[in-house]
């Protein structure tokens, strides 16, 4: 059963897939962020980098929050990973479309959580479809067949709080499917 009460929401994904935007056009408070200036091969795709985590909250209309967390992407702060996923109701996974591997990086993420995926509920958000190298949902979707996991899945602007909401949604709905399809998060 959903519990509003104790709500907490992992984002993962690879470096630059928007974990850390989708946060900020989401959360009704300020945006706690562990944002670090790059100094890896990841400064040659951003300034900076989230080192432990980024922390938002929502309110639903009834007054309950919902605790957002998200990742690190690179693989040398993994360790957060499983901290992070301790209690959760379920798991955001992000990825960018328009890296060089974007099938590949849904497969590193779905091995690198399967322990956690397997008893929770999992959503899938593509981002930066409008670049080149956009995949066909089909794609994607053949990957998380050949993991036995089936979804939901949506394109989204990680800057959009609409779109953001819509994952949220979701997944809160493949947590408990009794609630109502559309769950009202506090404008």
């Amino acid at each position: 059963m959903f519990d509003k009460s104790a709500s907490k929401i992992i984002f993962t994904g690879p470096v630059g897939a928007g974990k850390s935007t989708a946060i900020n056009a989401i959360s009704d408070t300020p945006v706690i962020s562990t944002e670090q200036k790059a100094t890896d091969a990841v400064k040659q795709r951003k300034e900076t980098t989230t080192v432990a985590m980024d922390y938002g909250v929502i309110r639903l209309d009834e007054g309950e929050n919902i605790h957002l967390y998200g990742t690190p992407g690179q693989t040398r702060f993994n360790f957060m990973w499983e901290i992070l996923v301790t209690n959760a109701l379920g798991i955001v996974v992000l990825v960018d479309s328009a890296n060089k591997n974007p099938l590949g990086d849904l497969d590193f993420f779905l091995n690198s959580f399967s322990h956690f995926i397997q008893n929770k509920a999992i959503v899938v958000g593509i981002t930066r479809t409008d670049l080149p190298g956009k995949h066909n949902l089909d794609d994607y979707h053949r990957v998380l067949k050949e993991h036995h996991y089936n979804p939901p899945i949506f394109e989204v602007d990680a800057r959009k709080k609409n779109d953001i909401s819509i994952l949220i949604q979701a997944l809160l709905f493949s947590v408990d499917q009794s609630l109502e399809e559309t769950i009202e998060l506090a404008e």
